[in-house]
């Protein structure tokens, strides 16, 4: 039999490749290394676990037996590829090698946690995995305060739900607002204001100093001395993508697995998707670039050599209290604002200096505009 094609990692990136594959090519030998036990779940789900009162194992859509058997893979889980060597064309685990002919790197990202002293360091909670989430599900369940370390996305969804289940719930950012990178201040300052009037509080321009355990739950103290009691703490505030291996094998890093537009790393037949690749300089987390990715990358795996396109892409925040969705440049390289609010919401216009449409923010009532402001956007790619 010949050598197979080997992917590294078990996320979204990795079984939309697979499944993508197996939409043509039923019989071509595939074979997956994890980390974790290899479910299939859908881990935006993360974000709302708390207010859906779920646990880890509603989350899992398909087991990881099931998933390989009906797409006919070779799983090898809770197992780490210790190095690949590009000349031989083998991963290596424990000792033993390998061979493939394709590898893919698809070894996802990591929460990063801030630099922080104290003994209760250790005691940081993050939720980028199911395996994640599985570890801290019963603390998170009996826990009633909460801090959340970063104001992003993520962060931002997560403390809407815990707030919504009941929990007492502080965000701490360095930043000056809501979604900085993401929203221009007229739309995080209203959404931070619903979310003030619902009880949870946050500490802005500020970053935790220090975590000490005492005998009434953590005491966090922010860099402006600050101090707060909770009983656990849950980083959001960035991911980092998992290039260790990659790294330790020689491939060209940056923020994240240098690829092309074919998807291909610095080595030949290696290629990288998902949370650990970067493209066009970018390293971009969310499902859409990553199913499109997966889309192409099927081809040029089946000896269709084709490069990724991606047009101009819909992100969807969670937050239930203020629906939003968004597209396109709405912080940087804007020269001016168009702004339309009513009662119901608004739509926000974002130009560069050119009077050049290059990105929107829509609220609330305003989701009819979405799609029209989408299509009228230049190609991400």
């Amino acid at each position: 039999m010949s050598a197979p094609i080997i992917i590294i990692g078990s996320g979204f990136g990795s079984y939309q490749l697979i499944k993508t594959i197996r939409r043509t090519d039923k019989h071509i030998p595939i074979t997956v290394f994890t980390l974790d036990e290899g479910h299939d779940y859908n881990k935006p789900d993360l974000s709302h676990v708390f207010s859906n009162q779920q646990s880890s194992a509603d989350l899992i859509r398909v087991s990881a037996q099931e998933f390989a058997s009906e797409n006919n893979i070779t799983l090898h889980a809770f197992t780490q590829v210790d190095c690949i060597d590009s000349e031989q064309q083998a991963v290596f685990v424990k000792g033993v090698a390998y061979p493939y002919a394709k590898l893919v790197m698809a070894t996802g990202a990591k929460t990063f946690v801030p630099p922080m002293l104290g003994n209760a360091t250790d005691k940081v909670i993050t939720l980028n995995s199911l395996r994640e989430f599985d570890n801290a599900q019963l603390q998170l369940q009996n826990a009633q305060r909460v801090l959340v370390i970063g104001a992003g996305i993520i962060g931002t969804e997560i403390a809407m739900d815990l707030n919504r289940s009941g929990k007492s719930v502080v965000v701490v950012d360095p930043s000056n607002g809501l979604m900085a990178n993401m929203l221009p201040d007229l739309v995080a300052s209203v959404l931070q204001k619903k979310m003030v009037e619902t009880g949870v509080e946050f500490e802005f321009g500020r970053t935790i100093s220090s975590l000490h355990q005492t005998d009434s739950g953590i005491c966090a103290t922010l860099s402006s001395g600050t101090t707060h009691t909770i009983d656990c703490v849950i980083s959001a505030a960035g991911l980092k993508a998992n290039v260790g291996l990659a790294r330790k094998s020689g491939f060209k890093i940056n923020n994240g697995l240098v690829v092309n537009l074919q998807l291909q790393t610095s080595v030949n037949h290696v290629y990288a998707l998902g949370d650990c690749a970067e493209i066009n300089g970018k390293v971009m987390s969310y499902l859409q670039p990553i199913m499109l990715s997966a889309n192409a990358l099927a081809k040029t795996l089946l000896g269709q050599p084709t490069e990724l396109k991606l047009p101009a892409m819909l992100v969807k925040v969670k937050t239930p209290q203020m629906p939003i969705q968004l597209g396109g440049n709405t912080v940087t390289d804007v020269a001016s604002w168009q702004v339309d609010i009513d009662a119901l919401g608004c739509s926000v216009k974002a130009y560069n200096e050119h009077k050049e449409i290059i990105g929107f923010v829509v609220t609330e009532g305003h989701m009819k505009n979405t799609f029209p402001l989408l299509r009228a956007l230049p190609a991400s790619l």
